[in-house]
C-alpha cells in the first residue's frame, strides 16, 4: 500500500527541488564550519574519546562522499584524489583506529572538502532533477548528501560533548512551555490500522521505504519525554543496584563499568551535577534525560511499571490523523519543521524543557515527538516489507537484526533535512553518548 492519496507531497518543481538542494547544502556546510572552526588544529586532529573519530577526520570524510555519490556518482567524473578513499571509507577502518591513519591534516582537508563543494554546486546547477535516474529524481542525491553532512555534523557536535577543557559553543536557552504543569501524563492513542513508512517522500532513505500498513492495538504513552527529575527518583530507589529491573547484558553493563547515573552526571553532595559542552551544572529536573543508553531506558521503565514503545507505535502516535484516517508527514502536519514547533539544528544545545512547543503536538496531544532528545524504542532494525537498498547496502541493509534498537524522533542535534516522522535511527543498546532519551508506553 502506498500514502492515502490525499496526502500532500513535498513540491517536485525542478527548479523548487534545486533550490532545496542548494539550500540544504549550504546549511550543512555552515554548521560544519562552526563545528570544525571553534577548535584549534591540535584538538581538531586529537581523538577525545576512542567512540568517536577525530573531527578532522570527519570533515574530509564528508568531503569525500560528496565526491563519490556527486561528482562521480551523478556527474560521472574522474576520482580527484582516490588514493585517500580507503582513508575515509567508515567500514574499512573502525574510529578507535582511524588517529593512527596518514589522514590529511586539517588544512589539507579543510581545502579539499571546500573544492568538491564548489564542483559539486556547478553539478546541482546543470543536473536535471526529472528523469530515468533514480540517483538524482527529485534530487535525491543531493538531499541524501545534505543529509549525511547534517549526521555527522550532530556526530561531531557528541565529539564536542565528550572533549574536555572550557566551552566553546554557546546558543540561546530554548523556550519554556506555559503550560506544562497542566498536561495529563499520558495520552491514549487508540487501537488500529495506519500507514507506517513512506513511498512519497522524494528524500527519505531506503529504509523508511515502502510505505504499508500496521495494524496496531491500543496503548497509553507519555505526554513527553521522562525528564531528568523523574530518572532521579529511579536512581535514588535503587534502580542502578537493583537487578530486577535490567536486562541480563544490561546489568552486566552497569556492574563492569559501575554505573550510578546517566552519562555526565555526577553526584556533588546532596545534588546531582552535569557536564554539558565545557560547563558543570545543576542537572535540570523539568529537561528530558539524556544520554542514557537502550538499556538505561529498559531499566526505567520496568521500574515504573511500564516498557518503551514499540517503532510502530511511536510512529502511529507521531503521524496517524484520526479525523482523516491518513498519515501526516510530522506530528503537526505536512509543514516542514519551524522553531515554533520543534527544537532542531543545534539551534538550542539542550532539549526544551517537558511540555514544550505546544505548536508541534500530535493530533493525540502527544509533545516534543519531533527534535529534543532521540527516543529510543523496543525495536529491532528491521526492514519493511518490501524493502530494497538504495543507494548502497551499507546505509542500512547490513545493521538490520536483533544488535541494534531503533530510536525516533531526532534530537536538538539534528537538522531538519534530516528529519521527520518517517525517520530511522539506530544504534547499539550499550550507547550512551549519543543525545538519546525515551518516553515510556503501557497497554490498555
Amino acid at each position: 500500500m502506498t500514502d492515502s492519496p490525499v496526502t500532500p507531497t513535498p513540491d517536485l518543481d525542478p527548479e523548487a527541488l534545486r533550490q532545496r538542494a542548494l539550500a540544504a547544502l549550504l546549511a550543512a556546510r555552515d554548521r560544519t564550519t562552526l563545528l570544525t572552526d571553534s577548535v584549534d588544529d591540535r584538538e581538531l586532529t586529537a581523538q577525545h574519546s576512542p567512540l568517536m573519530s577525530p573531527l578532522v577526520w570527519d570533515l574530509a570524510h564528508i568531503g569525500n562522499q560528496e565526491e563519490l555519490w556527486l561528482l562521480r556518482g551523478v556527474a560521472g567524473r574522474e576520482a580527484m584524489r582516490p588514493e585517500i578513499d580507503g582513508l575515509y571509507d567508515a567500514f574499512e577502518h573502525p574510529r578507535s583506529s582511524r588517529p593512527s591513519l596518514p589522514l590529511l591534516p586539517p588544512a589539507e582537508a579543510r581545502s579539499y572538502a571546500a573544492e568538491v563543494r564548489g564542483r559539486a554546486l556547478d553539478v546541482l546547477e546543470s543536473t536535471a532533477l526529472t528523469g530515468d535516474r533514480p540517483l538524482v529524481e527529485a534530487g535525491f542525491a543531493f538531499g541524501m548528501i545534505a543529509q549525511h553532512e547534517q549526521q555527522h555534523d550532530e556526530t561531531m557536535l557528541i565529539t564536542h560533548q565528550l572533549r574536555s577543557g572550557p566551552a566553546v559553543l554557546t546558543a540561546p536557552e530554548p523556550p519554556r512551555p506555559t503550560d506544562a504543569a497542566s498536561l495529563p501524563a499520558e495520552v491514549l492513542i487508540p487501537g488500529g490500522r495506519f500507514t507506517m513508512g513512506t513511498s512519497t517522500e522524494p528524500w527519505a532513505l531506503d529504509n523508511e521505504r515502502p510505505a504499508h500498513v500496521r495494524d496496531v492495538p491500543g496503548f497509553l504513552m507519555d505526554t513527553a519525554p521522562v525528564t531528568c527529575g523523574a530518572y532521579e527518583r529511579f536512581i535514588e530507589d535503587g534502580g542502578y543496584t537493583d537487578q530486577r529491573w535490567w536486562a541480563p547484558e544490561g546489568w552486566a553493563m552497569v556492574r563492569e563499568h559501575e554505573l550510578t547515573a546517566p552519562l555526565f552526571w555526577h553526584r556533588d553532595g546532596g545534588q546531582w551535577l552535569r557536564r554539558r559542552f565545557g560547563v558543570t551544572e545543576p542537572v535540570p529536573t523539568d529537561e528530558p534525560v539524556l544520554h542514557v543508553s537502550w538499556y538505561e531506558a529498559d531499566a526505567y521503565a520496568r521500574w515504573a511499571g511500564r516498557r518503551l514503545p514499540t517503532e510502530a507505535e511511536w510512529e502511529k502516535a507521531a503521524r496517524h490523523d484520526p479525523a482523516s484516517g491518513r498519515s501526516r508527514r510530522y506530528p503537526w502536519g505536512d509543514e516542514d519543521p519551524s522553531p515554533e514547533r520543534a527544537n532542531l539544528g543545534q539551534r538550542h544545545l539542550r532539549p526544551a524543557p517537558a511540555g514544550a512547543y505546544a505548536a508541534g503536538r500530535s493530533p493525540f496531544g502527544v509533545r516534543q515527538l519531533i527534535g529534543d532528545v532521540w527516543e529510543w524504542t523496543s525495536s529491532d532494525l528491521l526492514p519493511y516489507p518490501g524493502f530494497s537498498a538504495f543507494p548502497y547496502r551499507e546505509y542500512s541493509e547490513v545493521f538490520f537484526g536483533p544488535a541494534h534498537k531503533v530510536l525516533r524522533g531526532g534530537s536538538f542535534a539534528v537538522d531538519a533535512v534530516a528529519c521527520r516522522g518517517t525517520f530511522r535511527n539506530w544504534d547499539l543498546p550499550v550507547r550512551r553518548q549519543i543525545f538519546s532519551g525515551f518516553r515510556t508506553a503501557r497497554d490498555l
